[in-house]
Protein backbone atom coordinates (compact mmCIF):
# COMPACT_ATOMS: atom_id res chain seq x y z
CA UNK A 1 0.00 0.00 0.00
CA UNK A 2 1.44 3.51 -1.14
CA UNK A 3 2.29 5.95 1.59
CA UNK A 4 -0.17 9.02 1.87
CA UNK A 5 1.20 12.52 0.58
CA UNK A 6 4.19 10.65 -0.78
CA UNK A 7 6.66 12.11 -2.75
CA UNK A 8 9.69 11.22 -4.39
CA UNK A 9 12.60 13.09 -2.76
CA UNK A 10 15.72 12.72 -0.55
CA UNK A 11 15.34 15.59 2.01
CA UNK A 12 12.77 16.03 4.96
CA UNK A 13 11.65 19.62 5.41
CA UNK A 14 10.49 20.92 8.64
CA UNK A 15 10.53 23.40 11.27
CA UNK A 16 14.31 23.84 11.51
CA UNK A 17 14.96 23.68 15.82
CA UNK A 18 17.58 26.30 16.85
CA UNK A 19 21.14 26.27 18.02
CA UNK A 20 19.53 27.78 21.15
CA UNK A 21 16.68 24.81 21.40
CA UNK A 22 19.65 22.58 21.31
CA UNK A 23 21.44 24.03 24.01
CA UNK A 24 17.98 24.13 25.62
CA UNK A 25 17.83 20.42 25.67
CA UNK A 26 21.16 19.60 27.10
CA UNK A 27 20.00 21.29 30.13
CA UNK A 28 20.82 25.46 29.46
CA UNK A 29 17.71 27.31 30.45
CA UNK A 30 15.81 28.35 27.41
CA UNK A 31 15.43 32.16 26.59
CA UNK A 32 12.56 33.93 25.37
CA UNK A 33 11.62 32.74 22.07
CA UNK A 34 13.92 30.02 22.04
CA UNK A 35 12.35 27.02 19.56
CA UNK A 36 12.07 24.25 21.77
CA UNK A 37 11.23 20.67 20.83
CA UNK A 38 8.62 18.84 22.67
CA UNK A 39 9.22 16.98 25.83
CA UNK A 40 8.83 13.45 25.80
CA UNK A 41 5.71 11.95 27.18
CA UNK A 42 5.88 9.39 30.64
CA UNK A 43 6.04 5.72 29.30
CA UNK A 44 2.40 5.01 28.71
CA UNK A 45 0.80 2.50 31.48
CA UNK A 46 -2.27 1.48 29.24
CA UNK A 47 -2.36 0.60 25.42
CA UNK A 48 -3.53 2.83 22.97
CA UNK A 49 -5.07 2.22 19.60
CA UNK A 50 -4.42 4.48 16.41
CA UNK A 51 -5.05 4.52 12.73
CA UNK A 52 -3.05 5.62 10.03
CA UNK A 53 -2.53 5.36 5.73
CA UNK A 54 -5.16 2.78 6.23
CA UNK A 55 -3.97 0.58 9.00
CA UNK A 56 -4.90 0.11 12.49
CA UNK A 57 -2.53 -0.51 15.25
CA UNK A 58 -2.25 -1.20 18.55
CA UNK A 59 0.62 0.03 20.72
CA UNK A 60 1.26 -1.72 23.59
CA UNK A 61 3.12 -1.34 27.00
CA UNK A 62 5.27 -4.71 27.32
CA UNK A 63 7.40 -3.63 30.67
CA UNK A 64 8.37 -0.53 31.98
CA UNK A 65 10.33 0.78 34.79
CA UNK A 66 13.82 0.26 33.00
CA UNK A 67 16.62 2.73 33.14
CA UNK A 68 17.74 4.04 29.35
CA UNK A 69 17.15 1.44 27.58
CA UNK A 70 19.26 0.80 25.00
CA UNK A 71 18.65 -2.59 23.30
CA UNK A 72 16.21 -5.30 22.43
CA UNK A 73 17.03 -8.87 20.99
CA UNK A 74 14.71 -11.86 21.07
CA UNK A 75 16.41 -15.77 22.30
CA UNK A 76 14.88 -18.86 20.37
CA UNK A 77 12.60 -19.39 23.64
CA UNK A 78 10.95 -16.17 22.83
CA UNK A 79 12.27 -14.54 26.29
CA UNK A 80 13.66 -10.71 25.61
CA UNK A 81 16.65 -9.53 26.57
CA UNK A 82 17.01 -5.45 27.04
CA UNK A 83 20.03 -3.60 28.02
CA UNK A 84 20.17 -0.84 30.11
CA UNK A 85 22.65 2.12 29.87
CA UNK A 86 23.96 2.31 33.44
CA UNK A 87 24.96 -1.41 33.27
CA UNK A 88 22.11 -3.97 33.53
CA UNK A 89 21.35 -6.75 31.37
CA UNK A 90 17.18 -7.40 31.65
CA UNK A 91 15.31 -10.30 31.37
CA UNK A 92 11.73 -10.63 29.98
CA UNK A 93 10.09 -13.88 30.47
CA UNK A 94 6.27 -14.43 29.22
CA UNK A 95 5.42 -10.71 29.35
CA UNK A 96 6.95 -10.06 33.00
CA UNK A 97 10.21 -8.14 33.29
CA UNK A 98 12.04 -10.20 36.28
CA UNK A 99 13.45 -7.90 38.62
CA UNK A 100 16.88 -8.84 39.11
CA UNK A 101 19.74 -7.99 36.46
CA UNK A 102 21.66 -10.93 34.47
CA UNK A 103 24.81 -11.33 36.83
CA UNK A 104 28.10 -11.49 34.59
CA UNK A 105 28.19 -7.53 32.64
CA UNK A 106 31.02 -6.27 32.24
CA UNK A 107 31.81 -3.00 34.12
CA UNK A 108 30.68 0.17 32.10
CA UNK A 109 31.56 3.83 31.97
CA UNK A 110 28.11 4.94 32.63
CA UNK A 111 28.80 8.57 31.78
CA UNK A 112 27.05 10.59 28.70
CA UNK A 113 26.15 8.22 25.99
CA UNK A 114 28.39 5.72 27.45
CA UNK A 115 27.42 2.51 29.40
CA UNK A 116 25.97 -1.33 28.09
CA UNK A 117 24.87 -0.57 24.89
CA UNK A 118 24.41 -2.87 22.49
CA UNK A 119 23.04 -7.09 23.00
CA UNK A 120 22.45 -9.65 20.35
CA UNK A 121 22.88 -13.36 20.11
CA UNK A 122 25.00 -15.63 17.51
CA UNK A 123 23.08 -16.49 14.90
CA UNK A 124 23.75 -20.53 16.42
CA UNK A 125 22.53 -19.39 20.03
CA UNK A 126 20.76 -22.62 20.30
CA UNK A 127 24.12 -24.37 20.18
CA UNK A 128 26.61 -21.95 21.37
CA UNK A 129 24.79 -20.17 23.61
CA UNK A 130 27.06 -17.09 22.56
CA UNK A 131 25.50 -13.31 23.37
CA UNK A 132 27.36 -10.64 22.24
CA UNK A 133 27.57 -6.80 24.13
CA UNK A 134 28.87 -3.51 23.52
CA UNK A 135 29.56 -1.17 25.98
CA UNK A 136 31.77 1.58 26.97
CA UNK A 137 34.96 0.58 28.86
CA UNK A 138 37.05 2.46 31.18
CA UNK A 139 40.37 3.43 29.95
CA UNK A 140 42.94 5.40 31.08
CA UNK A 141 41.60 8.37 28.99
CA UNK A 142 38.39 8.04 29.67
CA UNK A 143 36.28 5.52 27.50
CA UNK A 144 36.45 3.46 24.42
CA UNK A 145 33.97 1.18 22.72
CA UNK A 146 34.21 -2.46 23.55
CA UNK A 147 32.65 -5.99 22.08
CA UNK A 148 32.46 -8.43 24.73
CA UNK A 149 30.94 -12.33 24.76
CA UNK A 150 29.91 -14.34 26.72
CA UNK A 151 28.00 -17.83 27.52
CA UNK A 152 24.15 -17.07 28.86
CA UNK A 153 23.18 -20.27 30.97
CA UNK A 154 19.44 -18.86 31.47
CA UNK A 155 20.47 -16.89 34.42
CA UNK A 156 24.02 -15.33 34.23
CA UNK A 157 26.26 -14.53 31.78
CA UNK A 158 29.45 -16.89 31.86
CA UNK A 159 32.91 -17.00 30.50
CA UNK A 160 32.48 -13.52 29.65
CA UNK A 161 35.42 -11.98 27.84
CA UNK A 162 36.26 -8.71 25.50
CA UNK A 163 36.96 -10.02 22.13
CA UNK A 164 37.85 -6.31 20.62
CA UNK A 165 38.43 -3.04 21.95
CA UNK A 166 38.50 0.19 19.84
CA UNK A 167 41.48 2.12 19.83
CA UNK A 168 39.12 5.32 20.62
CA UNK A 169 39.81 6.46 23.90
CA UNK A 170 38.87 9.60 25.56
CA UNK A 171 37.23 11.50 28.02
CA UNK A 172 34.14 13.03 25.84
CA UNK A 173 31.03 11.59 26.49
CA UNK A 174 29.23 11.33 23.77
CA UNK A 175 29.45 9.07 20.02
CA UNK A 176 30.12 5.37 20.92
CA UNK A 177 28.05 4.18 18.34
CA UNK A 178 27.66 0.32 19.06
CA UNK A 179 25.18 -1.41 17.17
CA UNK A 180 25.91 -4.89 16.03
CA UNK A 181 24.37 -6.86 12.76
CA UNK A 182 25.49 -10.49 11.56
CA UNK A 183 25.99 -11.11 7.75
CA UNK A 184 25.02 -13.36 5.96
CA UNK A 185 28.46 -14.63 5.32
CA UNK A 186 29.21 -14.77 9.57
CA UNK A 187 30.76 -11.90 10.20
CA UNK A 188 30.40 -9.53 12.45
CA UNK A 189 29.39 -5.63 12.14
CA UNK A 190 29.83 -3.20 14.30
CA UNK A 191 29.65 0.67 14.67
CA UNK A 192 31.95 3.08 15.99
CA UNK A 193 31.26 6.17 16.68
CA UNK A 194 33.96 9.30 16.48
CA UNK A 195 33.35 10.01 19.90
CA UNK A 196 33.36 13.93 19.37
CA UNK A 197 36.46 13.55 17.64
CA UNK A 198 35.38 14.71 14.29
CA UNK A 199 38.86 13.91 12.38
CA UNK A 200 38.90 10.30 13.49
CA UNK A 201 36.35 9.60 11.18
CA UNK A 202 38.42 10.27 8.51
CA UNK A 203 41.58 8.91 10.30
CA UNK A 204 42.29 5.13 8.42
CA UNK A 205 44.75 4.95 12.02
CA UNK A 206 41.48 5.46 14.15
CA UNK A 207 38.59 2.69 14.85
CA UNK A 208 36.82 6.03 15.84
CA UNK A 209 33.71 6.93 13.10
CA UNK A 210 34.07 3.45 11.11
CA UNK A 211 31.70 0.43 10.64
CA UNK A 212 34.21 -2.36 11.17
CA UNK A 213 33.74 -6.34 9.86
CA UNK A 214 34.96 -8.71 12.51
CA UNK A 215 35.16 -12.42 12.78
CA UNK A 216 32.83 -14.36 15.58
CA UNK A 217 35.95 -14.04 17.88
CA UNK A 218 36.44 -10.42 17.28
CA UNK A 219 39.71 -10.48 14.62
CA UNK A 220 39.56 -8.35 11.42
CA UNK A 221 37.39 -10.50 8.99
CA UNK A 222 38.53 -11.92 5.94
CA UNK A 223 38.29 -10.11 2.65
CA UNK A 224 37.95 -6.68 4.42
CA UNK A 225 38.90 -3.70 2.02
CA UNK A 226 41.96 -2.54 3.87
CA UNK A 227 43.27 -5.83 5.34
CA UNK A 228 47.28 -5.08 5.25
CA UNK A 229 47.18 -1.69 3.95
CA UNK A 230 49.59 0.10 5.85
CA UNK A 231 48.34 2.78 7.92
CA UNK A 232 44.58 1.87 8.13
CA UNK A 233 43.18 -0.55 10.61
CA UNK A 234 42.39 -3.96 9.60
CA UNK A 235 39.28 -4.43 11.07
CA UNK A 236 37.40 -1.37 9.27
CA UNK A 237 34.52 -1.83 6.08
CA UNK A 238 33.79 1.54 5.98
CA UNK A 239 34.98 5.23 6.85
CA UNK A 240 33.56 8.80 7.84
CA UNK A 241 30.83 7.48 10.06
CA UNK A 242 29.80 9.97 12.87
CA UNK A 243 27.95 7.77 15.13
CA UNK A 244 25.79 5.12 13.26
CA UNK A 245 22.98 3.90 15.77
CA UNK A 246 21.25 1.61 13.67
CA UNK A 247 22.28 -1.33 11.43
CA UNK A 248 20.33 -3.92 9.43
CA UNK A 249 20.53 -6.58 6.76
CA UNK A 250 18.88 -6.00 3.41
CA UNK A 251 16.59 -9.56 3.90
CA UNK A 252 16.88 -10.09 0.17
CA UNK A 253 19.81 -8.59 -0.82
CA UNK A 254 22.15 -9.43 2.01
CA UNK A 255 23.35 -5.45 1.86
CA UNK A 256 24.40 -3.95 4.74
CA UNK A 257 22.08 -0.74 5.83
CA UNK A 258 23.09 2.00 8.39
CA UNK A 259 21.16 5.03 9.91
CA UNK A 260 23.50 7.87 10.66
CA UNK A 261 23.12 10.35 13.97
CA UNK A 262 23.71 13.37 12.73
CA UNK A 263 24.26 16.74 15.04
CA UNK A 264 21.36 19.29 14.11
CA UNK A 265 20.10 18.38 10.77
CA UNK A 266 22.08 15.57 8.65
CA UNK A 267 20.68 12.45 9.72
CA UNK A 268 21.12 9.77 6.96
CA UNK A 269 20.30 6.16 5.82
CA UNK A 270 23.01 4.53 3.67
CA UNK A 271 24.00 1.53 2.06
CA UNK A 272 26.90 0.62 3.30
CA UNK A 273 30.19 -0.48 0.55
CA UNK A 274 33.53 -2.23 1.68
CA UNK A 275 35.92 -0.05 1.69
CA UNK A 276 34.00 3.69 0.66
CA UNK A 277 33.86 7.39 2.85
CA UNK A 278 30.38 8.32 4.02
CA UNK A 279 31.66 11.96 4.32
CA UNK A 280 31.97 12.94 8.05
CA UNK A 281 32.80 15.70 8.63
CA UNK A 282 33.88 16.64 4.81
CA UNK A 283 30.70 16.44 3.76
CA UNK A 284 26.87 16.74 5.75
CA UNK A 285 24.21 18.42 5.29
CA UNK A 286 24.03 18.93 9.19
CA UNK A 287 24.80 22.26 11.20
CA UNK A 288 26.44 22.99 14.48
CA UNK A 289 24.92 23.01 17.59
CA UNK A 290 24.48 26.15 19.71
CA UNK A 291 25.48 29.28 19.92
CA UNK A 292 26.05 29.93 15.72
CA UNK A 293 24.41 27.06 13.82
CA UNK A 294 26.34 26.96 10.89
CA UNK A 295 27.09 24.55 8.52
CA UNK A 296 29.12 21.42 9.18
CA UNK A 297 30.47 21.83 5.93
CA UNK A 298 30.17 23.97 3.17
CA UNK A 299 29.61 21.08 0.50
CA UNK A 300 26.54 18.20 1.49
CA UNK A 301 28.57 16.24 -1.00
CA UNK A 302 31.97 15.76 -2.51
CA UNK A 303 33.57 14.05 -4.76
CA UNK A 304 35.16 10.35 -3.35
CA UNK A 305 32.07 10.58 -1.00
CA UNK A 306 29.16 8.18 -0.89
CA UNK A 307 25.78 9.76 -0.80
CA UNK A 308 23.40 9.14 2.02
CA UNK A 309 19.88 7.21 0.24
CA UNK A 310 17.98 9.47 2.76
CA UNK A 311 18.55 12.59 4.47
CA UNK A 312 16.11 14.30 7.41
CA UNK A 313 16.53 18.20 8.19
CA UNK A 314 16.21 18.44 11.04
CA UNK A 315 17.78 15.55 12.86
CA UNK A 316 14.98 13.20 13.89
CA UNK A 317 17.60 11.65 16.11
CA UNK A 318 17.92 8.34 14.39
CA UNK A 319 18.18 5.25 16.17
CA UNK A 320 17.45 1.21 15.79
CA UNK A 321 16.90 0.18 12.30
CA UNK A 322 15.08 -3.19 10.71
CA UNK A 323 13.50 -4.37 7.58
CA UNK A 324 9.90 -5.68 8.43
CA UNK A 325 9.40 -9.14 7.12
CA UNK A 326 6.51 -10.16 8.83
CA UNK A 327 3.26 -11.52 8.29
CA UNK A 328 0.99 -8.91 10.82
CA UNK A 329 2.01 -6.67 9.04
CA UNK A 330 0.95 -7.67 5.47
CA UNK A 331 0.81 -4.20 4.21
CA UNK A 332 3.91 -3.08 5.45
CA UNK A 333 6.49 -6.30 4.15
CA UNK A 334 9.85 -4.72 3.06
CA UNK A 335 9.38 -1.50 4.24
CA UNK A 336 11.65 0.15 6.54
CA UNK A 337 11.38 1.06 10.30
CA UNK A 338 13.93 3.37 11.97
CA UNK A 339 13.13 5.09 15.62
CA UNK A 340 13.68 9.06 16.40
CA UNK A 341 14.99 9.70 19.72
CA UNK A 342 14.60 13.76 19.64
CA UNK A 343 11.70 13.30 16.84
CA UNK A 344 9.74 10.80 19.58
CA UNK A 345 8.30 9.33 16.56
CA UNK A 346 8.78 5.45 14.97
CA UNK A 347 8.88 6.66 11.28
CA UNK A 348 8.39 4.43 8.69
CA UNK A 349 9.46 4.61 4.44
CA UNK A 350 9.79 2.35 1.41
CA UNK A 351 11.73 2.33 -1.80
CA UNK A 352 10.94 0.66 -5.22
CA UNK A 353 13.45 -1.58 -6.87
CA UNK A 354 14.72 1.30 -8.40
CA UNK A 355 15.98 2.91 -5.49
CA UNK A 356 12.65 5.39 -6.04
CA UNK A 357 11.60 6.79 -2.44
CA UNK A 358 7.76 5.76 -2.16
CA UNK A 359 6.70 7.45 0.68
CA UNK A 360 7.48 7.70 4.32
CA UNK A 361 5.38 8.98 7.36
CA UNK A 362 6.00 9.00 11.47
CA UNK A 363 3.80 7.05 13.13
CA UNK A 364 3.35 7.07 17.29
CA UNK A 365 3.51 10.59 17.25
CA UNK A 366 0.75 10.91 19.97
CA UNK A 367 2.47 8.53 22.20
CA UNK A 368 5.74 11.26 22.36
CA UNK A 369 8.53 8.45 23.20
CA UNK A 370 12.23 9.13 22.63
CA UNK A 371 12.49 5.40 20.40
CA UNK A 372 15.93 3.96 21.01
CA UNK A 373 15.61 0.50 19.55
CA UNK A 374 13.34 -1.32 16.73
CA UNK A 375 12.90 -5.09 16.56
CA UNK A 376 10.87 -7.42 15.39
CA UNK A 377 9.62 -10.19 17.36
CA UNK A 378 8.88 -13.86 16.48
CA UNK A 379 5.43 -13.08 16.20
CA UNK A 380 5.94 -10.65 13.40
CA UNK A 381 5.13 -7.39 15.94
CA UNK A 382 7.38 -4.69 16.03
CA UNK A 383 9.18 -4.03 19.52
CA UNK A 384 10.48 -0.74 20.60
CA UNK A 385 12.48 0.08 23.44
CA UNK A 386 11.27 3.92 25.12
CA UNK A 387 14.55 5.45 26.08
CA UNK A 388 13.13 7.27 29.17
CA UNK A 389 13.88 7.91 32.62
CA UNK A 390 11.78 5.79 33.41
CA UNK A 391 10.92 3.75 30.25
CA UNK A 392 10.30 0.55 28.56
CA UNK A 393 9.25 -1.96 25.86
CA UNK A 394 6.40 -1.21 23.27
CA UNK A 395 4.94 -3.69 21.14
CA UNK A 396 2.95 -2.14 17.86
CA UNK A 397 0.73 -4.94 16.66
CA UNK A 398 -2.64 -5.02 14.86
CA UNK A 399 -5.60 -3.19 16.40
CA UNK A 400 -7.48 -6.68 15.59
CA UNK A 401 -4.78 -8.79 17.06
CA UNK A 402 -6.53 -9.92 20.15
CA UNK A 403 -4.92 -8.85 23.78
CA UNK A 404 -2.20 -10.34 24.51
CA UNK A 405 -0.26 -10.34 27.84
CA UNK A 406 2.24 -8.06 28.90
CA UNK A 407 0.17 -5.22 28.58
CA UNK A 408 0.65 -3.90 32.31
Amino acid sequence: MPFLNSRPALIMAAVLVSAAAASAQRGAPPAPGDFLRPAPLPFPTRAQEFEQSGTRYRVVPVAGGLMNPWSLTFLPSGEMLVTERPGRLRIVRNGTLDPQPVPGTPEVWATGQGGLLEVLPHPRFSENRWLYLTYSKPCAQGATTALLRGRFDGKALVDAKDLFVADNCNTGNPHFGSKLAFGRDGTLYMTVGERGDRQRAQNPASHGGKVLRLTEDGAPAPGNPFLGKQGYKPEIFTLGNRNPQGLAIHPETGAVWADEHGPQGGDELNILVAGKNYGWPVASYGREYGPNGQRISPLPTKDGIEEPILTWLPSIGISGLIFYTGQSFPQWKGHIFVGGLSGLALHRLAFNGEGGLLGREALLTDVRQRIRDVRQGPDGYIYLVSDNTPGGILRVEPASAPAASGSR
